[in-house]
């Protein structure tokens, strides 16, 4: 029997509780919706409802409960706001775009707010539009969030990051939208915010950056965005067993801001039962599983906007030429309002251009695209039109199979940036990044790229093409949910009963004993070198016998591949310098207890390692040096390149100058990694094991290096953490982590608790099924009614 399908008795209509004998709290607003919210260990809410508006209402109210700031600020940044409260400086919320400040991020969302395409999606039926379940989620997720701030009233608010702030309002279901889509062009339009503040020429402008550079800067703006991920699917062939299966979802994302997750389970009974985690206020498991499936994102490689360079008329450089025609291009003044110095309330006016093709742009992040009398770029977002997302992981939540999450991933096409790796009760293990690609054939762009675009196109996948002619658009599929996008059977995917995996590499070696090939380059490259992550996934993967457990030991162990690479040779390296000292970039400096230190490592990041900390920081200033003496060869992906290049002066002048940042910090060469890697809390200091994706660990922690002191702050890393397992019982065998806790308020007893649970390497044993939920003994109910 379905755990969904077992007696409910003390929830019958979702109403009363009377058997629980825990303490009922009693909150909402009669007749706004209907839910129960059940609290487990660590603040983990099972929000059970009679209808998908009562669910929306249950997870709109505890997910204020817990982050009410953080989501306010989310509204307030869509709704192109913050100039008005914040003032036009400050970081622009990098959460949802790279805008340089306040007032272009404000311009940047009134420029789509008053363009009204997220209410013409929101308007529109399914598959474009929102599905009927999907707006009654919606519809029940505003009210229940604005009920929670009914019921507290801004000076209620015990979060000090917005207790009693004016700018914390009732949101409405545009509010809802606004935010999702601002999240779905995140890789597009989100990436390039800075680019569309660009106007006319008025007098010389400077040559375009080089194709090297835009490739540079395009690899840095999406690598550098704090996303990442690993999905490991284990199938039957692979477990321990030879039935069932494992998955590890392990999203590398921020620990700060807009994208946090937040984790919750949601169920109808009989009708809908579905755990894990969403970014904030999303009232949808993104990353979790049902009773008999379960799935976990990566962030993929193609990149999913591109470029039209158009010719000018001569003369009017707002004119641009189409298969020889004249076409004007589309001006739009955008104001905002903006708080000054005195406190006064002025509007501030930017005016944005645009072609048939997009946005016009100006420089990227530093790179001349200029806007001259001749020609000028236009961006295109694959993800322009995009609302679809919200159907997808609706489907996804209801998936029983495997072939089930490929038919949700097909039908919708909604998925923005990001891969899917998936098990089932069956022992099947999936591949899929089927998502939203531009129709940029091989041929296409053989055809069509500008001299620039060639070569942007061949190191990373950016297209640029002709905007002079009609034909150089992008393509369409029969298949495909709307023009300009591959269709899902052009897209690659793979299931098998071994394993299939996603490090933030390319498809091709989702599994290394079958490499996937024959997809269109902008979809990612083939036959290239892997990342020390994804190569430390293979070779994982590629041991078998896997359980549950020993699945969340391999995470934790924090094992380098990098540094089984070259920490022996760095080793040899550092007892080789005559009299005992490094070369560094300030003169000698002594080696002291380092050698002994790196030879005896276990090349681990857990707490208690030494010469972690010094080989984190040598491998951070290697940079792009030639590190390796053995070149990556295709025929064997998973051990080249290796050997570390100790000849090379850079490679050594990096250990020395590693040397000089630990005695900087106050730290010993041969420090433990949690004397000088940690997060402050409260007050309590608490040591955090991992590293960064470079080394090669697949727990990822990207730290905050103070100078002074060492790794203070994690950037992002591991976030939402899962492990589940199919083995033949009914209820899946799960446990999971939220690394930085549930809640942003640092008042909340769910604020640090899951960051101590990780600092000691333990998992929360996660309660799917109904009796679990029942016997916690931290169950704790609230009605809402």
């Amino acid at each position: 029997m379905r755990p969904f399908r077992k007696t409910l008795a003390v929830l019958t209509a979702a109403l009363t509780i009377t058997t629980l004998g825990t303490g009922i709290a009693a909150a909402g607003e009669e007749g706004s919706g209907k839910a129960v919210l059940r609290y487990t260990e660590h603040g983990i809410p099972h929000i059970v409802a009679k209808d998908f508006a009562g669910l929306g209402y249950g997870y709109g109210y505890a997910a204020a409960t817990d982050n009410v700031c953080e989501l306010a600020n989310i509204y307030l940044t869509v709704s192109a706001r913050r100039s008005k409260y914040f003032g036009p400086d400050g970081d622009g919320y990098p959460s949802l775009s790279e805008a340089a400040n306040n007032l272009h991020s404000d311009l940047f969302f009134q420029k789509i707010n008053d363009s009204g395409v997220v209410d013409r999606l929101a308007a529109q039926p399914a598959p474009q539009g929102p599905r009927p379940e999907v707006r009654q989620i919606v519809s029940g997720y505003v009210k229940g969030f604005n009920a929670y701030l009914a019921r507290t009233g801004r000076a209620g608010i015990s979060d000090p990051a917005c207790r009693g702030a004016d700018w914390v309002r009732p949101i409405t279901e545009q509010d809802f939208y606004r935010h999702f889509y601002a999240i779905a062009i995140t890789g597009g339009q989100g990436v390039v915010t800075e680019s569309l503040f660009t106007a006319p020429p008025s007098g010389a402008t400077p040559a375009p950056g080089t194709a090297g550079q835009l490739s540079d800067q395009v690899k840095k703006a999406l690598s550098g965005s704090g996303l990442g991920s690993n999905g490991i699917a284990i199938g039957a062939d692979s477990t321990a067993a030879g039935k069932g299966s494992v998955l590890l979802g392990n999203p590398h994302y921020p620990w700060q801001a807009g994208r946090r997750f937040w984790q919750s389970q949601l169920t109808i009974p009989g009708r809908f039962d579905v755990a894990g985690a969403s970014l904030l206020g999303m009232p949808f498991v993104q990353i979790g599983h049902t009773a008999d499936a379960a799935w976990t994102h990566t962030v993929s490689t193609p990149v999913t906007f591109g470029l039209f360079e158009v010719p000018l008329k001569p003369g009017d450089p707002t004119t641009y030429l189409v298969d020889g025609k004249a076409e004007k291009m589309t001006s739009h003044d955008v104001t905002v309002q903006v708080r000054q110095a005195d406190g006064s309330v002025k509007p501030v006016s930017q005016t944005f251009w645009s072609t048939r093709y997009g946005p016009v742009m100006g420089d990227f992040q530093g790179v001349p695209l200029p806007w001259t009398a001749k020609s000028a770029y236009a961006v295109r977002d694959a993800n322009a039109t995009n609302l679809r997302g919200l159907n997808t992981w609706f489907e996804l939540d209801q998936a029983r199979s495997t072939g089930d999450i490929v038919r949700a991933l097909s039908r919708t096409q909604g998925v923005p940036w990001v891969n899917t790796i998936a098990t089932d009760r069956a022992g099947n293990a999936l591949y899929a990044d089927i998502q939203v690609v531009p129709h940029v054939t091989d041929e296409l762009a053989k055809t069509c790229s500008t001299p620039l675009g060639q070569g942007t196109f061949a190191e990373v996948g950016l297209a640029i093409l002709d905007g002079s002619k009609s034909s150089c658009q992008w393509g369409s599929d029969p298949g495909a949910i709307e023009p300009g996008i591959f269709a899902p059977s052009r897209l690659p995917q793979q299931q098998s009963r071994d394993y299939e995996l996603n490090a933030n590499d390319s498809a091709w070696l989702a599994n290394a004993k079958a490499p996937i090939t024959g997809y269109p380059h902008i979809v990612g490259d083939i036959g290239t070198e892997r990342s020390p992550r994804t190569r430390e996934a293979l070779l994982t993967a590629e041991k078998g016998g896997f359980t549950t457990d020993s699945m969340k030991k391999m995470l934790f162990t924090d094992h380098s591949l990098f540094a089984d690479l070259t920490a022996a040779d760095l080793a040899k390296l550092c007892a080789s310098f005559p009299g005992g000292l490094a070369p560094s970039s300030t003169g000698s400096v002594p080696v002291g207890p380092a050698c002994a230190a790196l030879a005896k490592w276990d090349h681990t990041y857990s707490l208690d390692s030494r010469g972690s900390l010094l080989f984190q920081r040598f491998a951070a200033r290697l940079g792009n040096v030639d590190r390796f003496t053995v070149p990556f060869d295709p025929k064997q992906p998973l051990t080249t390149p290796n050997t570390l290049n100790v000849g090379n002066a850079d490679v050594r002048k990096a250990f020395g100058d590693a040397l000089v940042e630990l005695r900087t910090a106050g730290l010993a060469p041969d420090a433990r990694l949690r004397d000088g890697q940690a997060v402050t809390r409260n007050g309590e200091r608490i040591p955090i094991h991992g590293g960064q994706g470079f080394l090669g660990v697949l727990n990822v922690m990207t730290p905050v290096w103070d100078p002074a002191r060492g790794n203070v702050e994690v950037a992002h890393g591991s976030s939402y953490i899962q492990v589940v397992g199919f083995r033949g019982t009914a209820c899946p065998d799960s446990s999971t982590l939220l690394t930085y806790s549930q809640s942003a308020n640092p008042k909340s007893p769910y604020f640090s608790d899951q960051t101590r649970l990780y600092s000691r390497g333990e998992w929360v044993k996660e309660r799917f099924c109904e009796a679990d939920i029942l016997h916690s003994p931290a169950l704790r109910v609230v009605v809402l009614r």
